[in-house]
Protein backbone atom coordinates (compact mmCIF):
# COMPACT_ATOMS: atom_id res chain seq x y z
CA UNK A 1 0.00 0.00 0.00
CA UNK A 2 2.86 2.20 0.57
CA UNK A 3 4.29 1.91 -2.75
CA UNK A 4 1.27 3.05 -4.43
CA UNK A 5 1.06 6.19 -2.66
CA UNK A 6 5.19 6.80 -3.04
CA UNK A 7 4.70 8.54 -6.07
CA UNK A 8 1.45 10.71 -5.18
CA UNK A 9 3.77 11.40 -1.69
CA UNK A 10 6.35 12.84 -4.26
CA UNK A 11 4.52 14.61 -6.35
CA UNK A 12 3.52 16.46 -3.80
CA UNK A 13 6.09 17.86 -1.92
CA UNK A 14 7.35 18.68 -5.57
CA UNK A 15 4.06 20.62 -5.67
CA UNK A 16 4.10 22.34 -1.86
CA UNK A 17 4.51 25.96 -2.22
CA UNK A 18 5.07 29.20 0.30
CA UNK A 19 1.45 30.08 0.51
CA UNK A 20 2.38 33.77 0.24
CA UNK A 21 0.62 35.23 -2.71
CA UNK A 22 3.66 37.71 -3.09
CA UNK A 23 6.14 34.82 -4.74
CA UNK A 24 3.66 35.65 -7.54
CA UNK A 25 5.89 38.57 -8.51
CA UNK A 26 9.36 36.67 -8.37
CA UNK A 27 7.39 33.87 -10.47
CA UNK A 28 5.93 36.26 -12.93
CA UNK A 29 9.69 38.42 -13.44
CA UNK A 30 11.42 35.28 -13.73
CA UNK A 31 8.94 33.49 -16.22
CA UNK A 32 8.30 36.42 -18.50
CA UNK A 33 11.78 37.57 -18.82
CA UNK A 34 12.87 34.06 -20.12
CA UNK A 35 9.66 33.63 -22.45
CA UNK A 36 10.39 37.34 -23.97
CA UNK A 37 14.50 36.16 -23.95
CA UNK A 38 13.25 32.51 -25.81
CA UNK A 39 11.35 34.20 -28.19
CA UNK A 40 13.17 36.86 -29.17
CA UNK A 41 16.06 34.63 -30.00
CA UNK A 42 13.21 33.24 -32.58
CA UNK A 43 12.88 36.59 -33.81
CA UNK A 44 15.82 38.33 -33.72
CA UNK A 45 18.49 35.30 -34.58
CA UNK A 46 21.39 37.56 -35.58
CA UNK A 47 21.48 39.70 -32.15
CA UNK A 48 19.99 37.10 -29.81
CA UNK A 49 19.92 33.72 -31.36
CA UNK A 50 22.46 32.32 -33.51
CA UNK A 51 24.57 34.90 -34.00
CA UNK A 52 25.13 36.00 -30.38
CA UNK A 53 25.86 31.88 -30.13
CA UNK A 54 28.41 32.17 -33.12
CA UNK A 55 29.90 35.60 -31.81
CA UNK A 56 30.70 34.03 -28.13
CA UNK A 57 32.21 30.24 -30.05
CA UNK A 58 29.81 27.53 -29.80
CA UNK A 59 30.06 25.29 -31.87
CA UNK A 60 26.17 24.72 -33.83
CA UNK A 61 24.86 28.23 -33.03
CA UNK A 62 21.94 27.61 -35.11
CA UNK A 63 20.87 24.66 -33.58
CA UNK A 64 22.12 25.56 -30.05
CA UNK A 65 20.24 28.28 -30.07
CA UNK A 66 17.29 26.68 -31.13
CA UNK A 67 17.39 24.43 -28.21
CA UNK A 68 18.36 27.14 -25.67
CA UNK A 69 15.19 29.36 -27.10
CA UNK A 70 12.74 26.33 -27.10
CA UNK A 71 13.91 26.13 -23.10
CA UNK A 72 13.66 29.34 -22.49
CA UNK A 73 9.86 29.66 -23.90
CA UNK A 74 8.82 26.59 -22.61
CA UNK A 75 9.82 27.17 -18.61
CA UNK A 76 9.55 30.00 -18.93
CA UNK A 77 5.73 29.80 -19.91
CA UNK A 78 5.33 27.09 -17.37
CA UNK A 79 6.69 29.77 -14.52
CA UNK A 80 4.35 32.43 -15.42
CA UNK A 81 1.61 30.02 -14.91
CA UNK A 82 3.07 28.47 -11.82
CA UNK A 83 3.43 24.68 -13.44
CA UNK A 84 6.30 22.82 -12.05
CA UNK A 85 8.16 25.27 -10.90
CA UNK A 86 10.51 23.43 -8.65
CA UNK A 87 11.37 21.39 -12.36
CA UNK A 88 11.20 24.41 -14.26
CA UNK A 89 13.66 26.81 -12.78
CA UNK A 90 16.16 23.69 -12.96
CA UNK A 91 17.57 24.34 -16.47
CA UNK A 92 17.07 27.94 -16.27
CA UNK A 93 19.68 27.97 -13.45
CA UNK A 94 21.95 25.91 -15.68
CA UNK A 95 21.11 28.48 -18.85
CA UNK A 96 22.33 31.11 -15.89
CA UNK A 97 25.33 29.59 -14.59
CA UNK A 98 26.15 28.87 -18.28
CA UNK A 99 25.80 32.49 -19.39
CA UNK A 100 27.36 33.27 -16.88
CA UNK A 101 30.67 31.19 -17.21
CA UNK A 102 30.40 32.10 -21.15
CA UNK A 103 29.74 35.68 -21.33
CA UNK A 104 30.32 37.58 -17.88
CA UNK A 105 33.96 35.23 -16.64
CA UNK A 106 35.18 36.85 -20.11
CA UNK A 107 34.17 40.22 -18.99
CA UNK A 108 35.73 40.06 -16.17
CA UNK A 109 38.97 38.90 -17.28
CA UNK A 110 39.27 41.62 -19.58
CA UNK A 111 37.88 44.37 -17.73
CA UNK A 112 37.36 43.52 -14.02
CA UNK A 113 34.86 42.97 -12.07
CA UNK A 114 33.10 46.31 -11.54
CA UNK A 115 32.45 46.11 -15.62
CA UNK A 116 31.35 42.01 -15.04
CA UNK A 117 29.35 43.41 -12.55
CA UNK A 118 27.39 45.65 -14.55
CA UNK A 119 26.64 43.41 -16.99
CA UNK A 120 25.74 40.29 -15.31
CA UNK A 121 22.94 42.39 -13.45
CA UNK A 122 20.33 40.80 -14.88
CA UNK A 123 22.06 37.32 -15.03
CA UNK A 124 22.36 37.51 -11.32
CA UNK A 125 18.83 39.03 -10.61
CA UNK A 126 17.55 36.01 -12.94
CA UNK A 127 19.81 33.45 -11.18
CA UNK A 128 18.48 34.31 -7.71
CA UNK A 129 15.26 34.44 -8.69
CA UNK A 130 15.14 30.68 -9.76
CA UNK A 131 16.91 29.66 -6.95
CA UNK A 132 14.17 31.28 -4.59
CA UNK A 133 11.77 29.67 -6.69
CA UNK A 134 13.14 26.10 -6.23
CA UNK A 135 13.16 26.53 -3.05
CA UNK A 136 10.04 27.98 -1.95
CA UNK A 137 7.81 26.92 -4.71
CA UNK A 138 5.47 28.70 -7.05
CA UNK A 139 3.43 30.53 -4.25
CA UNK A 140 -0.04 31.04 -3.69
CA UNK A 141 -1.68 31.79 -6.99
CA UNK A 142 -0.33 28.65 -9.06
CA UNK A 143 -1.50 25.61 -11.13
CA UNK A 144 0.95 23.95 -8.75
CA UNK A 145 -1.04 25.13 -5.58
CA UNK A 146 -4.36 24.25 -7.35
CA UNK A 147 -2.86 20.55 -8.15
CA UNK A 148 -1.74 20.28 -4.80
CA UNK A 149 -4.78 21.53 -2.86
CA UNK A 150 -6.60 19.48 -4.89
CA UNK A 151 -4.08 16.05 -4.09
CA UNK A 152 -4.62 17.04 -0.35
CA UNK A 153 -8.33 16.88 -0.59
CA UNK A 154 -8.16 13.37 -2.21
Amino acid sequence: MKQMNAPSSKLARLLETDPRATTVLIRGLVGAVFLSEGIQKFITPEKVGAGRFAKIGFENPELLAAFVGANEILFGLALCLGLLVRLSVLPIIVIMFTALATTKVPIFLQNGFWEMAHAARTDFSMLTGSIFLLIEGAGKWSLDGLISKRLKSR
